[in-house]
């Protein structure tokens, strides 16, 4: 499930994530990467930090750790619980709530007259945050059977 969730996340990430056109002719493609490297080629270093590290850093960081709990066969049940515990508080901060943000982002940046058509980047980020919130509720079921 991570690994597939890895390989959404990736996928997510690099193919087009929204697709704005403009006046009925002009339709532009934009994924998450194309919208990181936009923001930092015009200066918006907060917006692309924020979404640098929310968007990118913490979920791939969060799916890593969560691999390594069941990959890495060395550790201690203590090990196993503190380890997901660092999981569980990393992923409150990530994905959902600021993916949310970078499409209003996307909304407020649009100017005229435009409509936004949700790309296969989307579904697919979509998809690897769900599948890393059902392996992490999974993991937590283990971690807590460990407690007993």
């Amino acid at each position: 499930m991570l690994l597939a969730s890895l390989g959404c996340f990736f996928a997510g990430i690099f193919l087009p994530f929204t697709g704005v056109t403009k006046l009925w002719l002009f339709e532009n493609q934009i994924s998450v990467c194309q919208g990181l490297r936009v923001l930092w080629q015009n200066d918006e270093l907060f917006l692309f930090l924020i979404l640098l590290v929310f968007t990118i850093c913490f979920p791939f960081v969060k799916v890593n750790a969560l691999l390594a709990l069941w990959i890495y066969p060395g550790l201690t049940p203590d090990q196993a619980r503190n380890f997901y515990k660092f999981v569980s508080h990393l992923g409150k901060w990530s994905m959902l709530d600021v993916f949310v943000v970078a499409i209003l982002v996307l909304t407020v940046k649009s100017t005229g007259v435009a409509s936004i058509k949700i790309g296969n980047g989307f579904f697919l980020f979509f998809v690897s945050v769900m599948l890393t919130q059902f392996a992490s509720m999974w993991t937590g079921r283990v971690a807590a059977r460990l407690e007993k």
